[in-house]
């Protein structure tokens, strides 16, 4: 279970594609005006990202390298026809809300671009949870995006007034300025706490040269066995 795990960190933390890789931005900076339309749009792209990745897995040795593009589009491109007709038929209001963008996912450069660099070389367990990994960490980045905005562009958090009521909403904050000031702010705070978290320990305590390090009180050298 090491490698789904990985994959799964992978696309939520180390590599999140909209707060690493900085990709989907079109989706991510017009259809966050609230948390419910970030929530849609993540999984419709989640669900899409899961089983194009798995497909194109199980085709990987039988897709022409010359039309693999194509193909992949046509693949994503069926996918996204269900999740359209699905939305249509049962969240008619969410559906109206995100509009073109549900058809514009077949061209969402995340979900293409997994398809080419991992789906297409690598196993269908690994793929999936590949896909997994991206779609929720994509979901999580739209939601968050979408929460903030809506809470202080109109006092609410899906939908619900949470606010007191002497508190003036900021409009800007639901216009596209506010989706560049959050995604700005997300990605500042995203970046801090990975940098804190990876800052190395202090040089006074270690030699440089674990293997002639002969200090039984020594952490660094434990730690880096326990990461390997």
């Amino acid at each position: 279970m090491k490698k789904p795990i990985e994959r799964l960190y992978n696309g939520i933390i180390k590599e999140n594609p909209t707060f690493v890789l900085m990709l989907g931005m079109c989706p991510t900076l017009a259809v966050t005006t609230s948390a419910i339309n970030g929530l849609g749009m993540g999984l419709s792209t989640c669900a899409v990202l899961i089983m194009s990745n798995l497909i194109i897995s199980l085709l990987r040795k039988i897709i022409p390298d010359r039309v693999r593009m194509p193909a992949y589009i046509v693949i994503v491109a069926s996918l996204v026809t269900v999740v359209d007709l699905l939305m249509q038929a049962y969240v008619r209001g969410l559906y109206a809300a995100l509009g073109l963008y549900i058809p514009l996912i077949v061209v969402n450069c995340i979900i293409l671009g997994r398809a080419e660099s991992y789906a297409s070389k690598n196993p269908p367990l690994s793929s999936l949870f590949d896909g997994l990994g991206m779609g929720v960490g994509f979901t999580l980045a739209l939601t968050a995006i979408g929460l903030i905005r809506e809470l202080i562009g109109k006092g609410t958090v899906f939908g619900i007034n949470v606010m007191p009521g002497f508190y003036e909403p900021v409009s800007i904050m639901i216009m596209a300025p506010g989706a560049f000031f959050v995604l700005a702010a997300l990605c500042a705070v995203r970046n801090a706490v990975m940098q804190k978290r990876n800052k190395p320990l202090p040089e006074k305590y270690c030699n440089g040269c674990c293997a002639s390090c002969m200090d039984d009180s020594c952490t660094i050298g434990k730690r880096e066995d326990k990461e390997e």
